[in-house]
């Protein structure tokens, strides 16, 4: 029996078919008479929960940084605001004072606000499943049901599911599971990135036929293809994509001999070893912000240039790209007292906080890294810049480096200047490519935050989720505009948003001209795999058709290998 759903990991797995079934365990008792509830008890009841759940919400938050890093565990800060949100926790208690127990009156608010999710489009339809996560761990705080730990899984499991949810996925062993498929869900959820991140091969959205499968079945679940097969024989296990696509150490190039350097994107000292196990030819964005999160008091010197020369150990041959602190918008530290700003992507984040407020972490910074650039490997060390939008800054960026530089000769400091980039996340910045290649040694484009800005979305906001696509033709020209204007000068021009990562689109990014694309280390070994089936010059004449679309329903087509 073959199944078909939507692919989340591009990898493929095979093992024994295990359920799991969690609100089995939440079945409600039937509901009092409101005059036989003590109001008050079932307030200080909730109350209890709400600080258990808070609890965990936090332990989840801080496994999932560890584990898959800052970006992703950031769900969880979303899930402390669902927990706290005054409409939600109202209604609750008013369903309390009128006599209904603590778990009936969340279980009925919280199911309102499911169905009320469930019914939008695109993202914001899968936020219902943040909402289940709250819900759930309230549930069984209130029934006093223990957690299934998933963590502890047989070694070979492939989990089915109706669903799983964030912290459901962020506690489980890469080591032990296989793959896994749910009924329901889609690709951007927020369980689906994360299983991405901890590269479980994934199937979502299979549909109820899904139940068929027995518990102890044999599964093969293909993210590649986005199928599940039971009881696959030899051709079918064979031919299964994703996970069979080899690790390779080397650098790889072209059919026809054109160099594109693979490398991961790493937020934090726990991503070093699985990348460089993937074949990732070195970091092509190190997020230094994770340094300073979770703690009372930014990092020192040393404690920066421990970290930055342990990510350079783990890839002595290899660049490593780090970003300087990169915060504002959505990234919070509470301890620098960041302005509380209305539209908080557009004020001050990334570089204008460097180079304004909070300069002088930005010094400490730099002395860091010039430092950890006169050390062993230091001279593949690499800096870029992040949320440029004026030459101003850069020149101002530049000044600062010679300050620190020579502030540590004074000291008597061994210290080198790194190569210096910027990222390209901003229509400015694409705009302004040909000045910025002038003066740096490289660009590096962001699609995440470019497509937002270019596209005037706020990549957090579930409700214009579908504007946020870098296939879009503005998006793509951007990036075009950016390598075509690097072309004759002496700066290389990468890519580190997610859109680097996804084999299907490989050919197309060697056909702009990109140097280097840098992914979760999870699609390095199929991205490599692609770059050396594609040839340059048919690459080139996809770009090039690509380039002359008008609507992101043209790009598909010609991608689709279709005629317009």
């Amino acid at each position: 029996m073959k199944l078909s759903g939507i692919g989340s990991t591009p990898l493929s797995g095979v093992g024994t078919a295990r359920w799991y079934r969690p609100e089995s365990d939440l079945t409600l008792p039937e509901k009092p008479d409101p005059s036989e509830v003590d109001s008050d008890a079932e307030q200080e009841r909730f109350e209890t929960a709400q600080t258990t759940a808070r609890e965990q919400i936090e332990q989840a938050r801080q496994q999932a940084a560890e584990r898959v890093g800052e970006d992703e565990a950031a769900v969880f800060e979303a899930h402390l605001q669902f927990l706290d949100d005054p409409q939600l926790v109202g209604d609750i208690e008013s369903a309390m004072s009128e006599g209904t127990p603590a778990e009936h009156a969340v279980s009925d608010r919280f199911e309102e606000a499911i169905a009320q999710f469930e019914g939008m489009d695109g993202r914001m339809a899968e936020r219902a499943d943040d909402l289940r996560d709250i819900r759930d761990r309230l549930l069984r705080v209130l029934l006093d049901v223990e957690t299934v730990d998933l963590s502890a899984l047989p070694a070979g499991t492939v989990l089915l599911a109706e669903r799983l949810t964030p912290s459901d996925t962020a506690g489980l062993d890469p080591d032990s599971v296989a793959g896994i498929a749910t009924v329901t869900g889609g690709r951007t959820s927020h369980a689906a990135i994360i299983a991405r991140s901890l590269a479980i091969p994934a199937v979502v959205g299979v549909g109820e036929v899904l139940n068929e499968i027995e518990e102890g079945a044999d599964v093969l679940v293909n993210g590649d293809a986005g199928t599940v097969v039971v009881d696959p024989d030899e051709g079918e296990r064979a031919a299964a994509g994703g996970v069979d696509a080899p690790v390779v150490e080397e650098r790889v190039a072209t059919a026809d001999g054109k160099r594109i350097e693979v490398a991961a994107n790493v937020g934090g000292e726990a991503e070093l070893e699985p990348a460089a196990a993937r074949g990732a030819d070195g970091i092509g964005l190190f997020r230094t912000e994770f340094l300073f999160l979770d703690r009372e008091a930014p990092p020192d010197e040393s404690e920066q240039y421990e970290a930055i020369t342990a990510a350079l150990a783990a890839f002595p041959d290899d660049r490593v790209v780090v970003r300087t602190l990169d915060i504002g918008g959505d990234k919070a530290v509470p301890y620098l007292d960041l302005p509380d700003e209305t539209n908080p992507f557009l004020g001050q984040r990334g570089i204008r906080l460097s180079l304004g407020t909070h300069s002088d972490l930005f010094e400490t910074h730099l002395r860091a890294l010039l430092r950890v650039a006169a050390s062993e490997h230091g001279d593949e060390l690499a800096v870029m810049f992040p949320m440029v939008t004026q030459i101003e800054e850069v020149e101002s960026a530049i000044e600062r480096v010679e300050s620190v530089a020579d502030d540590l000769e004074s000291e008597g400091i061994d210290y080198a200047v790194p190569e210096l980039g910027v990222m390209i996340e901003t229509p400015a910045a694409s705009y302004l490519a040909d000045a910025l290649a002038e003066r740096l040694d490289f660009l590096s484009i962001g699609t995440n935050d470019l497509t937002q800005y270019v596209m005037a979305v706020d990549r957090e906001n579930d409700a214009v989720a579908d504007y946020h696509d870098p296939l879009h033709p503005a998006v793509l020209r951007a990036v075009d505009r950016t390598v075509s204007a690097a072309e004759g000068r002496d700066a290389w021009v990468g890519m580190c948003g997610e859109m680097a990562g996804d084999p299907d689109l490989t050919e197309l990014l060697v056909g702009l001209g990109l140097d280097e694309l840098s992914m979760s280390a999870v699609t390095v070994p199929a991205v490599k795999q692609q770059v050396q089936q594609t040839a340059t010059d048919t690459a080139r004449e996809l770009a090039a058709e690509v380039l002359a679309c008008e609507t992101r329903a043209e790009v598909q087509t010609v991608l689709d290998g279709e005629e317009k």
